[in-house]
């Protein structure tokens, strides 16, 4: 594979956007998906294609962190997967805390999707005893009060927020003096991190707002053209 040397975003002025970083896992999912279908190589263009962007957009975004692919050839999806994993620091196994085992939780703790893409669910926390002490889909389920001596002990690096949205921020804080990196908040509320730890957060309700924002406002252009003829 031809290399350039890679341009880490060392600077404000120099900080990728936040749709590079998106967009990356979504060349993975589909180079995985390529390549156990048997399709050794692709292409910018068949990326693209497959995302719904241009062509020019994949390599844009793939010349952030270095140059890849063979002329006449294209990208080999092994050796793009490979890189892309070291982009995104999936090259290597991430302990995961699940934080509130209620509907959502349990789901997630199911989720075999996480292990494949190099997470490890590691231990499970809650305040209801009836669970405490016990697996659940192989987890095992601690008390919330163990929480500290838990994550340092298991050495657990991120962790997943579903409990309700009052007791979101009261969690967060306590994962935040465990040492916790980074964490992802499934609590319909925002919360608030110091800096140093980073923080994505999934509101399915907002998801799927925008999902009905988007079919009105396709409704309201396809009316306007209608009245416009």
């Amino acid at each position: 594979m031809s290399r350039s040397k890679k341009k880490p975003a060392d600077s404000p002025d120099d900080a990728l956007p936040k749709a590079v970083g998106h967009r990356l896992s979504l060349y993975l999912r589909e180079l995985q998906r390529l390549l156990s279908d048997g399709q050794e190589t692709t292409s910018s263009g068949r990326l693209g294609q497959l995302l719904g962007i241009s062509d020019a957009q994949v390599r844009k975004d793939l010349t952030y962190f270095g140059h890849f692919g063979y002329p006449g050839v294209g990208y080999r999806c092994d050796e793009l997967i490979d890189a892309i994993r070291r982009i995104l620091g999936t090259d290597h196994r991430w302990k995961v805390a699940m934080i509130g085992v209620g509907n959502l939780g349990r789901a997630l703790l199911g989720y075999r999707g996480f292990a494949q893409q190099s997470f490890d669910l590691a231990a499970a926390f809650d305040v209801d005893q009836s669970l405490v002490g016990r697996p659940i889909d192989e987890v095992m389920v601690y008390h919330l009060d163990s929480l500290d001596e838990t994550v340092r002990r298991l050495r657990i690096k991120l962790a997943m927020i579903a409990v309700p949205a009052t007791a979101a921020q009261e969690v967060a804080d306590r994962l935040v003096s465990t040492g916790i990196e980074g964490v992802v908040n499934f609590a319909p509320v925002t919360i608030q991190l110091p800096e140093g730890v980073s923080l994505i957060g999934v509101d399915l309700a907002i998801e799927m707002e925008q999902l009905t924002f988007a079919a009105l406002n396709r409704l309201r252009e396809d009316r306007s053209a209608t009245d416009g003829d």
